[in-house]
């Protein structure tokens, strides 16, 4: 993985956190030190479960993924992070436990590797930044309660629909089996409820 050379101000990255969390050139610079942009080519594993999370991942180009192998090595997809989504373990980061989760690059992306300092510092140094993360961490909780209620009491075409609406760029990007795995359904499943989707129409 390699430093990417990125235009800081023309980046999502910079747009993203300056929009929504109100840090200014000169808190940019201070916080230099706490991110880094890098090129992940595809299929490169940012963790692997049983390592210590060290990064948070902004997507500022190309698709992640988070999930977990069960018994026999079947994967099972917890979230994808596309262009301008945050993805890490937070709970090896807080607890300073070993992940259980890996995250990988789906495509050839370009990934700002943010240390837990620079969340740290900003929220110090901003009270709109530290309103914003706040925010941030709620509707994450949020999120999370939503995709647990999903797995328990919605039908595979109720999910399938919820996945649209939280994902609407990537149904052409994701193989189907990808989705499925997301879903917690088999390929054959989420077949036919595009195709009961189709024929609704």
């Amino acid at each position: 993985m390699d430093k990417a050379g990125y235009n800081l101000v023309g980046s999502r990255f910079y747009t993203y956190y300056s929009e929504k969390g109100g840090l200014t050139d000169e808190q940019f610079e201070l916080l230099k030190p706490y991110f880094s942009f890098r090129t992940v080519p595809h299929n490169t594993f940012l963790l692997r479960a049983g390592e210590l999370s060290h990064y948070a991942f902004f997507v500022e180009q190309g698709l992640l993924q988070s999930f977990s192998l069960d018994e026999k090595g079947g994967e099972h997809i917890l979230q994808f992070a596309p262009e301008n989504w945050i993805i890490s373990d937070r709970a090896s980061q807080y607890f300073n436990k070993a992940s259980d989760y890996y995250i990988k690059a789906i495509e050839h992306s370009t990934i700002v590797f943010i240390q837990p300092e620079f969340m740290e510092n900003a929220s110090s140094w901003s009270s709109a930044f530290a309103c914003f993360l706040e925010n941030s961490l709620q509707r994450n909780i949020y999120i999370q309660q939503k995709r647990i209620n999903s797995l328990l009491a919605m039908t595979a075409k109720e999910r399938y629909l919820s996945f649209m609406e939280m994902y609407p760029s990537l149904l052409l990007r994701v193989p189907q089996w990808m989705i499925a795995s997301y879903l917690g359904i088999t390929p054959e499943s989420l077949s036919r409820v595009r195709r009961e989707l189709l024929n609704d129409r």
